[in-house]
């Protein structure tokens, strides 16, 4: 399946919920899931980030869908087509 029929999927399926719970909602939503991410990734608990990983992606689309935004199109022309790597400050 691809990631934009899996963003349709989703938008279909929790949209009006999204709308009603509101942006800052799901971008607090988010942040829970990205910190039970850490958490997982510091006890090396490969199950844990499996899960929490699943949940960080459906809030990123979650979001896309709310705000309408490409997540597809874009993640394709920043990573794919292009390459920030260039500008990344790493040693």
């Amino acid at each position: 399946m691809e990631l934009e029929e899996i963003r349709l999927k989703i938008r279909e399926k929790y949209l009006e919920t999204d709308r009603n719970s509101g942006p800052l909602f799901l971008l607090a939503v988010l942040m829970e899931e990205v910190g039970e991410v850490a958490e997982a990734v510091r006890k090396g608990e490969r199950d844990g980030i499996r899960e929490e990983l699943s949940d960080v992606l459906f809030m990123v689309i979650s979001l896309s869908n709310l705000f309408e935004v490409d997540i597809e199109k874009r993640l394709v022309e920043k990573y794919i087509k292009g390459d920030p790597s260039t500008q990344w400050d790493l040693p």
